[in-house]
């Protein structure tokens, strides 16, 4: 029995949609970067950009549990001696960019290599409910339903 290795001409891509409202962080980033790799698919190949393209709508409104929307920091370094600098979850989710925070736990749980890169921009993630993209005919993936662990009140 030969492996199965796919080729540009074997690979599928549908849309998804995803409503990110009152789900958790970390378990909505997993099963985003799960999709995003194709690893959901039976002919995955790890060196292949088999994953879907993946819509998150709502993003503001995503959960975070225990005190890491207060706590957890987001750092980056101006580049000048001295100048790192950090956010808060609750500032960023609060403030002009809240889909930034799904953007970097995703990214975070892809490894670090030009094919994830590639596969980040597969990834679409907007702060309200309104998204441009109703042309491609997403497919509406219910998270919340998937586990009870996915979602947390308020």
């Amino acid at each position: 029995m030969k492996t199965f290795t796919a080729t540009p001409a074997d690979i599928e891509k549908k849309w998804i949609v995803i409503d990110a409202e009152g789900v958790v962080l970390g378990r909505l980033a997993s099963i985003i970067a799960m999709r995003l790799r194709g690893k959901h698919k039976p002919s995955f190949t790890p060196h292949m950009d088999m994953g879907d393209n993946v819509i998150v709508i709502n993003a503001e409104k995503v959960q975070m549990t225990g005190k890491k929307r207060s706590d957890k920091k987001y750092y980056w370094h101006t580049g000048h001696p001295g100048g790192i600098k950090h956010r808060t979850a609750a500032q960023i989710l609060e403030g002009a960019h809240p889909e930034r925070v799904v953007t970097a736990a995703v990214k975070r749980m892809l490894p670090g290599n030009r094919l994830s890169r590639q596969q980040m921009t597969n990834l679409r993630v907007y702060a309200g409910a309104e998204h441009p993209h109703e042309a491609q005919n997403p497919e509406v993936l219910d998270v919340k339903s998937m586990n009870s662990k996915n979602t947390r009140s308020a």
